[in-house]
């Protein structure tokens, strides 16, 4: 394996004061620095203890260091580790000096990038690193953990050695018409393409899943003006994020804030009363708040408990269902009324937004309606991203292409262009394709000229 003639640095802790930060350079200088530097051998995978001296011999700081020899390492290059005071100064002396000694500054996501040439992560796990720094709920970590561990990739391999095995098989009787092959089976090859739809339905089912995670569970809070709808997001929140006032129609504009319920992300947005006479700053409002509902994954009812229920718009409620909606009777401290006859079966909970009473109860509501998102790949979370989305799309596509191809008895050059194209777009995923693979299958067999 060939590596970057270059050898890279940066800092991998964010800028900033903190207990300690850490500088990693990577390539084919890593073992040298060690023994420039600190003049120790390069022992791999041991933390040593040193003085960090720059070029000048003027000592910087006491650093623990760390020699990953290749292909050993995240990168699957020689790569050092260095550990120092989390000083910003100190970080950026050290850092410096690395540059000084004929390091280059490593460019945006290249440790990654190296990590994937050098055939230590598939692109899916290249992608699950950045899904891991920024994993805002249990679920959204345990998702990006289990493609970090290659979830995503294996399904994908398991994909591509179906389809090769089934293009293979095609390509026989395209290559060598002339050779002793058994009779062609169409019918098996309908099967496989079948399994292949059926398999790549299953991962596409995640990508729902996959936006929700990472951008939070969309939650529209809705209800009549003065409901309670804003002092009900600051009492998830856990602070005043909402002007909060007895006066009808605070709320003109919609609010956005995360909140972590259970294991769930959940975006809520706060929208203006719906008010049936608005005025025209409150109907730009309430335009807006239909905007949001049209997108919403989630919905909370608030309804005054105090006050006779009123009717939502049609443009709200076509919306709301008993699966995506929770109806929440506020103001539960004060005398109520009996609420009437809700117009489905809605799950209901009693609070008081004021008092805090019945907020567990509302937020075990919540985690459990924000569960049935969970889409499960036999027994792993996948949740796969837009660009998987696209590439699953356009292999279902062909896929299907191939399908119809067969029924109508197409020449097999025809099928097998929309097979390999399939292939392709499982490759992106990954970022890998082999096309011995194909030839090792083809011939292992048909054992073709023996």
């Amino acid at each position: 394996m060939s590596f970057p003639a270059d050898t890279i640095a940066a800092l991998a802790t964010p800028v900033g004061t903190a207990a300690l930060a850490l500088i990693r350079a990577s390539g084919p200088a890593a073992s040298t620095l060690v023994q420039e530097i600190f003049a120790r051998a390069p022992l791999p995978r041991q933390a040593q203890h040193a003085d960090y001296r720059d070029l000048q011999g003027v000592l910087i700081d006491d650093v623990l260091f760390t020699f990953f020899a290749n292909p050993n390492s995240f990168t699957g290059e020689d790569s050092l580790e260095i550990s120092c005071h989390g000083n910003p100064f100190i970080a950026q002396k050290i850092l410096a000096d690395l540059l000084a000694r004929g390091c280059r500054s490593a460019e945006a996501g290249e440790f990654s990038k190296r990590a994937f040439l050098n055939g230590r992560l598939d692109l899916s796990q290249a992608e699950a690193v950045m899904d891991l720094i920024h994993a805002r709920s249990d679920q959204a970590l345990a998702a990006a953990n289990q493609q970090l561990r290659g979830s995503l990739g294996r399904h994908m391999a398991e994909l591509s050695t179906l389809l090769i095995k089934t293009l293979a098989h095609v390509e026989a009787y395209i290559d060598f018409p002339e050779e002793d092959l058994p009779t062609e089976n169409r019918q098996n090859i309908d099967k496989d393409i079948d399994t292949l739809i059926i398999n790549t339905d299953r991962l596409l089912a995640t990508s729902h899943y996959g936006a929700l995670l990472r951008n939070g569970i969309k939650t529209v809070i809705l209800g009549e003006p003065n409901a309670g709808k804003s002092s009900l997001l600051n009492c998830l929140v856990g602070r005043e994020r909402a002007l909060v006032s007895s006066e009808p129609g605070t709320t003109r504009d919609y609010l956005e804030e995360l909140i972590i319920v259970g294991p769930y992300c959940l975006r809520l947005i706060d929208t203006a009363g719906l008010n049936p006479k608005p005025a025209l700053l409150e109907k730009r409002g309430i335009e807006k708040s239909r905007e949001q509902a049209a997108e919403a994954d989630l919905f909370l009812w608030v309804i005054d408990a105090t006050r006779p229920r009123p009717d939502l718009p049609s443009e709200f409620s076509q919306h709301l269902t008993a699966k995506n909606t929770l109806v929440v009777y506020n103001k539960c401290d004060l005398p109520v009324i009996d609420p009437s006859p809700l117009p489905q079966p809605f799950q209901c909970v009693n609070i008081s937004a004021l008092t805090i009473t019945g907020l567990t109860t509302l937020q075990d509501a919540l985690a459990k309606m924000a569960s049935s998102f969970q889409v499960n790949v036999g027994s792993e979370v996948i949740a796969i991203n837009t660009r998987h989305t696209q590439s699953l799309e356009q292999a279902k596509k062909c896929l299907l292409a191939a399908k119809i191809k067969l029924a109508e008895n197409v020449h097999s050059e025809l099928l097998s262009s929309d097979l390999m194209t399939a292939l392709e777009s499982f490759a992106q995923i990954s970022g890998k394709i082999d096309h011995e693979r194909i030839l090792d299958e083809l011939f292992a067999t048909f054992c073709i000229g023996k």
